[in-house]
């Protein structure tokens, strides 16, 4: 829940936020219970022989769920494997501490480059 301070607002503004704040529960109060309205889809959906769960991808019917879920977001690795790569970078200090270059930076990276060091100074030779 949005929290704000009162006092802040001008007279104008109160009255704007109360109109709105009665539009809204005049909305609200118009719609059917959630309870009404999932019974009605579940009847609905039954009566052409599917189930909730086969229009929307889960849950049962007459149980509550969320709302649908926005799209998930595509990536433009997805459907793609990407495969193991060979290290790029390499911890002096440490041999055993290695970066492929991919991803976020490794702490030692960051802190040496922090230093003034540069990336290239930890590059694998081949």
């Amino acid at each position: 829940m949005a929290s704000f301070d009162l006092n802040a607002f001008s007279p104008q503004q109160l009255d704007a936020l109360i109109t709105q704040a009665k539009q809204r529960k005049t909305t609200l109060k118009k719609r059917k219970p959630i309870a009404a309205v999932r019974k009605k889809l579940t009847d609905q959906a039954a009566a052409e022989g599917y189930s909730i769960a086969e229009l929307f991808g889960g849950g049962t019917a007459g149980a509550p769920t969320r709302a649908a879920a926005p799209a998930q977001r595509t990536s433009a690795t997805k459907g793609r494997k990407l495969g193991k790569v060979p290290p790029k970078y390499r911890n002096p200090a440490n041999k055993n501490e290695t970066w492929t270059g991919r991803g976020k930076q490794p702490l030692w990276l960051a802190a040496l480059t922090k230093k003034g060091r540069k990336l290239e100074e930890f590059l694998i030779e081949k």
